[in-house]
């Protein structure tokens, strides 16, 4: 190795770019709503070259207001640039501060781009003897090359290149670096909205290097070439000299290379340590504390992880292994035998991962598994319906990298009998139970007649909790926690389709490994999520509210409700009908028959043919926009628009839910069985799949005639619907402190009859039915920040009446007013808001300097506490409604959820003494200033009852 001093020069924000983009698709964003990637990647690079490298000196370099010579020879240079992500804003001053407590110097000019900064050190630092190597992706910089002045540049997938003056040389088909500016200044660059010569790209410009040797020449030449290629270039010979200027990249920036200053030095641990317990780094707290080999902090940091792998069998502790980020490098600890920016996976991780034999080896199983206190476990199935699917296997860990897996046979009495032995463990109070998405196993379970008692633990629901906007399937909580890709599915059976393979057909060693590997990552994610459930303070909700109602919502799912098919053929058969006389009325008004769902043919029709628009909206293929929004709003004039939105609304009823809904009855119980999702909504609402039955439309005739094919099981039964009467609209009284609206409520006036009587000045038996409801359209659209232009399009105002409509209310409701203003303050000061129980909704771009993107987030810190209390209110329901019923062994069963609503399949002579019971559990979920309405009402089917 030379003895020649090395200087890196990381150009800041192509490192910050890169590494926001590479968890794009998942980004990291931690408790307090704060999105991380960009720092978090930008500081594992960091890090990386580091550890790699060990470099005597290194400076970070910052573009500052851009290059003020190049906009000024070209004004469009860089003009087609998206503005700079949120994310990316937010994550320059940490990454100063982290900078300035790592003691590495930020070179930034005023006026200049990092490019040129880091050309002009490096030429300096040349002249003094170093060796420079530029961190950088970005091809530019390879004009800078020479026998001392490298690039070091991250390569996708991991790892990194190091370009002298040979791979340049190949790579460009030069004779000499400098050339780089003549290809740059040819073929321009969309970056950086370089023009180039118009018709040059990467080819011709090689050709042209290798015949010419320079921009200069080549435009002495052109009398050597031929067509159109001829007159492009001779008509743009200043454009190309001008470009060959703008992808120069500057040598005279007003910068010095001073030797003592960018000299690495130890960092200021405490104080790195400090910033990244805000952004709440731990695993690269670890990195962090290993780069600089400050061991005793480090060992502190990770005791609790390897304490934890001390019995098991693997290489190394898999938990601390992998680091749990991802960089963009690649790391690279000796002890993972890993290649750069790898993942750990079964293959690299030692384990011990066991199939249990029968008889002797189950009993010496079982008698370990009742003196575990916390275990893990994981069934494996036939197929991912838990109502139809069979038992395969259980997986079971209770300690790092060990494991079990019990296989099951496929004689349902035999594995019945296998499960027995198992019932002890399922149905003991004092032996935690972990699993991810533990619903499906308890539904599955539930069909063996075991039932999953004790305390839970889901890693699902306890990630949905911490970071409720990320996804929270294992795999990728696996990647992003553990560092750690597990087996998929596919490698075992296969993609979906006719060919995809039952798990029954996978070898049992095959089984065992993947199945065990679940557990054993599922108990890894456990370890992780109980610390970061205390610090998001969300464990409370997690023991309280989402476990508890996880039971809820299995036993819920697995009653499934009664469909009334013959209803719903008739249904059909009916819109048939409907559909067909509405599709001749359009055809008549267009005067031709066309494809009424091609929104090509449409928009022909409707902006071509009959004008109706002077000025259409066009979407980005040229066509013309028929979406719902344009099309609403041009409805109220034009009677052929709202017979189309008629159409598509009868269409999309009809294959959504009358011709679907049949098919999704199960044979087995001829009922229909939702799945109820807990982990979807960042409000903290349910969302129904499987169907969905929350979203069946409800304002139209037709729509509230779906509801009427959900029926009771028998003529015994009878269908209960209990609906909170406006909680949002109690809930933002009572959290807003608006004595007026209170008291409307307490003294149980109809809230919008009485807000008209206010708003427009008159006594509250004069309110006209209109008046009424524009005040219920103002009342229900303050929570979703309703705008003069919004109000004005759902009612009969004009905008100006509309805008005066809503000063009188804000001045007639202060406090509301004032309400919205301190949660729109605490959303910008903390990045999260949260509801009466504590969930937190985070608004990343609650302080963004885009006005459309920063008000999507501020109506979202008024109506999300909002709507998530009146989802936590009902959930603490739920809960209560469902122990009373199974206290009291009754028999009739909570069926739906629907936002506000709960449907129940009520036992007739129970009737009466279930309503009282559900009025006062809804009643009395949550206290509030303003006291809960509950509306119940009953009936032969769905529609009656509502």
């Amino acid at each position: 190795m030379s003895d020649q001093k090395r200087l890196f020069l990381v150009d800041a924000y192509a490192l910050i770019f890169r590494g926001y983009y590479a968890f794009i698709k998942n980004p990291r964003i931690n408790s307090k709503g704060v999105d991380t990637s960009a720092i978090m990647g930008f500081m594992n690079s960091l890090l990386d070259v580091i550890k790699r490298e060990r470099p005597d000196h290194l400076a970070v370099c910052f573009d500052k207001g851009g290059s003020a010579d190049r906009v000024e020879m070209y004004e469009e240079y860089k003009a087609n640039r998206d503005e700079t992500p949120e994310a990316i804003k937010v994550a320059v001053p940490y990454i100063q501060d982290i900078l300035k407590a790592m003691h590495i110097p930020i070179m930034v000019k005023e006026g200049y781009e990092a490019d040129d900064v880091i050309g002009t050190l490096s030429k300096q630092a040349e002249k003094e003897g170093y060796q420079t190597f530029m961190v950088t992706p970005d091809k530019d910089f390879a004009q800078l090359v020479s026998e001392n002045i490298f690039m070091y540049r991250p390569v996708f997938g991991g790892g990194y290149e190091t370009w002298g003056i040979p791979e340049v040389k190949k790579k460009f088909e030069v004779e000499d670096p400098l050339q780089v500016i003549d290809f740059l200044g040819m073929m321009g660059d969309s970056s950086d909205n370089i023009p180039g010569l118009p018709g040059v790209g990467e080819k011709t410009a090689k050709k042209f290097i290798a015949q010419y040797g320079s921009m200069e020449k080549l435009l002495d030449s052109t009398h050597e070439l031929k067509g159109k290629m001829k007159e492009k270039i001779e008509e743009n010979k200043e454009l190309g000299l001008l470009s060959k200027k703008l992808a120069t990249i500057m040598l005279d920036v007003p910068v010095d290379f001073d030797a003592t200053d960018f000299e690495m030095n130890h960092p200021d641990v405490d104080a790195v340590k400090a910033i990244f317990q805000e952004l709440e780094f731990r695993r690269l707290t670890e990195n962090f504390l290993k780069t600089f080999d400050v061991e005793a902090e480090a060992e502190q940091e990770t005791e609790s992880t390897e304490n934890s792998a001390a019995t098991t069998t693997t290489k190394s502790s898999s938990a601390t292994a992998g680091q749990g980020q991802f960089s963009l490098f690649g790391n690279d600890d000796e002890d993972t035998g890993l290649k750069p920016n790898e993942r750990e996976t079964i293959e690299t991780t030692s384990h011990l991962y066991q199939s249990i034999a029968p008889g002797i080896g189950t009993k010496l199983f079982i008698k370990n598994l009742m003196n575990q206190k916390s275990v893990c476990f994981d069934t494996e199935t036939t197929g991912l319906n838990p109502i139809t699917a069979e038992l395969v296997g259980i997986a079971f860990s209770w300690e790092m990298g060990k494991g079990f897996y019990m296989p099951f046979p496929e004689d349902r009495d035999e594995a019945q009998e296998l499960i027995e032995q198992l019932r002890p463990f399922f149905e003991n109070e004092d032996i935690e139970k972990v699993g991810q998405n533990l619903k499906y196993d308890i539904k599955v379970l539930a069909k063996y007649n075991i039932e999953v008692k004790g305390k839970l633990f889901d890693t699902m629901l306890a990630h949905y909790l911490i970071n409720p906007d990320m996804r929270h399937n294992m795999d990728v909580l696996a990647e992003t926690y553990l560092n750690y890709t597990p087996v998929s599915i596919e490698k075992l059976i296969g993609k979906k389709g006719k060919n995809q393979k039952s798990m029954r057909d996978v070898p049992l060693e095959e089984q065992t490994e993947y199945a065990v590997e679940d557990a054993d990552i599922t108990l890894r994610l456990k370890a992780y999520f109980e610390k970061e459930l205390g610090e998001a303070e969300t464990q409370k909700l997690f023991d309280e509210i989402e476990i508890p109602l996880l039971r809820v919502l299995a036993a819920m799912e697995l009653e499934g409700i009664t469909l009334d098919k013959d209803f719903l053929h008739s249904l059909s058969d009916q819109l048939d009908k409907d559909i067909k006389a509405l599709e001749e009325k359009i055809y008549k008004e267009a005067g031709e028959e066309f494809n009424i769902a091609s929104p090509k043919q449409l928009g022909e029709i409707l902006f071509d043919k009959l004008k109706l628009v002077d000025k259409p909206k066009k979407t980005k293929t040229g066509q013309y926009s028929t979406s719902e929004d344009i099309l609403s709003y041009l409805a109220k004039d034009h009677e052929i628009i709202q017979n189309v939105l008629d159409y598509r609304g009868l269409a999309k009823l009809k294959s959504t839910y009358i011709d679907a809904l049949p098919n999704q009855v199960e044979e087995s119980t001829g009922r229909v069985h939702t799945d109820y999702m807990q982990t979807v909504a960042a409000t903290g609402r349910l969302s129904s799949n499987n169907p969905n039955l929350q979203n069946i439309p409800i304002r139209t005739e037709r729509g509230r005639q779906v509801r009427k094919a959900f029926i009771p099981r028998s003529e015994d039964y009878i269908l209960l619907a209990a609906d909170y009467s406006q909680i949002e609209l109690r809930i933002i009284a009572a959290l807003s402190e608006e004595e007026t609206m209170i008291s409307a409520f307490k003294h149980g006036e109809d809230i919008h009859a009485s807000t008209a009587s206010k708003v427009f000045n008159m006594p509250l038996e004069d309110v006209t039915p209109e008046q009424r409801s524009q005040a219920k359209t103002v009342n229900f659209g303050i929570i979703y920040g309703v705008s003069a232009f919004g109000l004005s399009n759902q009612t009969t105002l004009s905008r100006a009446e509309a805008k005066e409509l809503i000063d009188t209310y804000y001045a007639t409701y202060p406090k509301l007013k004032d309400y919205i203003s301190k949660q729109v303050d605490f959303a910008r000061d903390h990045g999260y808001v949260k509801t009466v129980l504590g969930r937190r909704r985070y608004l990343k771009d609650i302080n963004s300097r885009n006005a459309v993107v920063r008000g999507a987030a501020e109506r979202n810190a008024v109506n999300a506490p909002v709507q998530g209390s009146a989802a936590d209110i009902i959930k603490i329901a739920m809960i209560r409604i469902f122990e009373k019923l199974n206290e009291g062994d009754y028999k009739t069963k909570m069926l739906l959820q629907v936002h506000d609503e709960l449907v129940f399949d009520v036992y007739k002579p129970e009737l009466e003494k279930v309503s009282e019971m559900i009025r006062h559990e809804m009643e009395n979920a949550y206290k509030l200033e303003v006291p809960l309405d509950v509306d119940i009402d009953t009936g032969a089917n769905w529609l009656e009852a509502h």
